[in-house]
């Protein structure tokens, strides 16, 4: 049995500790896109996702909400169509974005899914979520469930986001938030905070460093792009320390 490796080096090096440091660090706030799954007027996922947006406006961040009314359903339409080029225009702005969803039928609502199925993995050579961070909640009318987080954990990953490792699930949401649409303090609540806090903190940790983190081997060979430049600098940059 050979021990030759198959890949092909011209296309791999180490990873370089060196460029995880980036030479410049974005000042700007981060900027978060919000995300909700429910077209009722009196929706919970909204509230909840208006919520998230109050903690992170006081985090520091700037925030956008999508209002998902009149998205079309996913190739119904040219994606030329307002909502679509403006929700596709809000994800290619963010650094991190925020799900959350409804619990309908043990899964992640439609309305959901659309927003979700209208971001291309690539669009004239753009990654609208490639390297975002993603925070992911779910409200339920019942007990608490974790099924439509773990759903949009498996959306997330599918379109190469940062899932962070906190998430909130807020079971029998309509006693949760009062007339306004404002939430009443509880240990739900405070599960929400910790979870947009974490999201700050990853997003602050990753922005910088997201191209250099999603750089893949598979990606470089089938573009004939050779690492032998970043071997020669790690050489250079190891010889003068």
């Amino acid at each position: 049995m050979s021990d030759q490796e198959l890949f092909d080096v011209r296309y791999l090096t180490p990873p370089d500790a060196a460029r995880l440091e980036p030479p410049t660090r974005a000042s700007h706030p981060p900027r978060i896109l919000l995300l909700y799954g429910s077209l009722r007027a009196r929706s919970y996922s909204r509230f909840a996702t208006e919520e998230a947006a109050r903690i992170l406006d006081s985090l520091g961040c700037e925030t956008r909400i999508f209002d998902p009314r009149g998205l079309p359903l996913p190739d119904a339409t040219d994606p030329g169509h307002p909502k679509v080029e403006e929700l596709r225009t809000l994800s290619e702005w963010s650094e991190g974005q925020v799900w959350c969803s409804p619990e309908r039928h043990g899964a992640v609502t439609g309305v959901m899914k659309s927003q979700i199925d209208w971001l291309p993995l690539n669009s004239g050579g753009v990654r609208p979520t490639q390297g975002r961070t993603l925070a992911v909640m779910q409200v339920s009318g019942g007990s608490q469930s974790f099924n439509a987080v773990n759903g949009l954990r498996l959306l997330g990953r599918w379109m190469r986001m940062i899932t962070i490792p906190n998430q909130s699930s807020v079971a029998r949401a309509w006693q949760e938030f009062d007339e306004a649409g404002r939430m009443k303090p509880s240990a739900y609540y405070d599960r929400i905070v910790d979870v947009m806090e974490e999201l700050v903190k990853f997003t602050l940790l990753t922005r910088d460093r997201s191209d250099y983190l999603v750089d893949r081997y598979s990606e470089r060979r089938a573009a004939g792009r050779s690492t032998e430049g970043d071997r020669i600098a790690a050489a250079a940059l190891k010889s003068a320390g």
